[in-house]
């Protein structure tokens, strides 16, 4: 199909519905953008959005984030979930204000070499944050595209197959700016519409072009995709002991630690991957604290 038969509708559409989101905002900095992404990565907007505000009113640069402490990141981030992503922002800020005199770099391979950024994420930096050319390719825009343009339910892999990219890169704008709306305007249809349990297909501003739809619609034919359990885990345990360290005002003792997980062995389990991803620190006489980054 010609591209632009299937760009201006889902322009339109995306000018005229994307939510009102603050990293969406006309003088949004690129560093507001990366935060933004680094918080996203498996956590809805609405546990995003409270902790984002606090988060630049704290750290409005990088310099300003990296001069903190790596604990204290930790405890901002606060119930978000995946806390290594906090500590991976805090060494990216003090890459950044180490390697580029603290300006949010523009070039893509300058931030994939950043800590925590990967493909998608430097893609999404320099693209929502400087207004680049780039395929960014999230779990939103990967259903999006697999429909429209694959006919299929649902991705045909877990991670990003070259197919798949040389197919996004295919449909993307050749103009930077009209990309980054392209990139933009793909991931809030996948967000809002294109959903992976209940596509409001009705709505879809782009549904006479569906490859997927002409097809009927035919559900996945891959395996289930499984969801995650949390109760009773590891994870829950690690952050169960990871909120005591947060909260305290000071060092935490391993008693401090019992009272929110009996599991002996379960806890010492956590605790020991706690400390070994950076995120605790162990002092003299069995306690912990929040790393300090000395």
């Amino acid at each position: 199909m010609p591209e632009s038969v299937l760009h201006r509708p889902l322009l339109a559409w995306y000018d005229e519905e994307a939510r009102d989101l603050p990293w969406r905002q006309t003088d949004t900095t690129p560093w507001a953008v990366m935060v933004s992404e680094f918080m996203l990565q498996q956590t809805p907007v609405s546990r995003v959005l409270p902790v984002y505000e606090t988060w630049l009113r704290s750290w409005p640069t990088p310099s300003a984030l990296a001069a903190d402490s790596p604990g204290e990141a930790v405890r901002a981030w606060g119930r978000l979930g995946y806390p290594r992503r906090a500590l991976r922002l805090h060494g990216a800020a003090t890459a950044i204000r180490d390697r580029h005199g603290g300006a949010v770099p523009v070039a893509y391979d300058d931030l994939r070499a950043l800590p925590g950024v990967g493909d998608y994420t430097a893609a999404a930096i320099a693209s929502f944050g400087h207004g680049r050319r780039h395929v960014v390719l999230d779990t939103n825009v990967r259903r999006v595209l697999a429909r429209l343009l694959e006919g299929a339910e649902l991705p045909s892999s877990a991670s990003v197959t070259v197919v798949e990219r040389r197919r996004a890169e295919f449909v993307l704008p050749d103009d930077d700016l009209t990309a980054a709306r392209w990139a933009a305007a793909t991931m809030e249809l996948g967000a809002v519409l294109c959903t992976a349990r209940d596509p409001h297909c009705n709505a879809c501003p782009v549904r006479a072009l569906c490859t997927w739809q002409r097809a009927g619609a035919p559900p996945h034919a891959g395996p289930p995709r499984r969801g995650q359990t949390y109760a009773g885990t590891d994870r829950q345990c690690r952050g169960r002991l990871l909120g005591v360290l947060r909260d305290a005002t000071g060092p935490v003792t391993a008693a401090d630690l019992v009272r929110v997980w009996d599991d002996a062995p379960q806890r010492a389990r956590a605790l020991d991957s706690l400390v070994a991803d950076g995120l605790a620190e162990p002092l003299d006489g069995d306690r912990f604290r929040l790393p300090t980054g000395r």
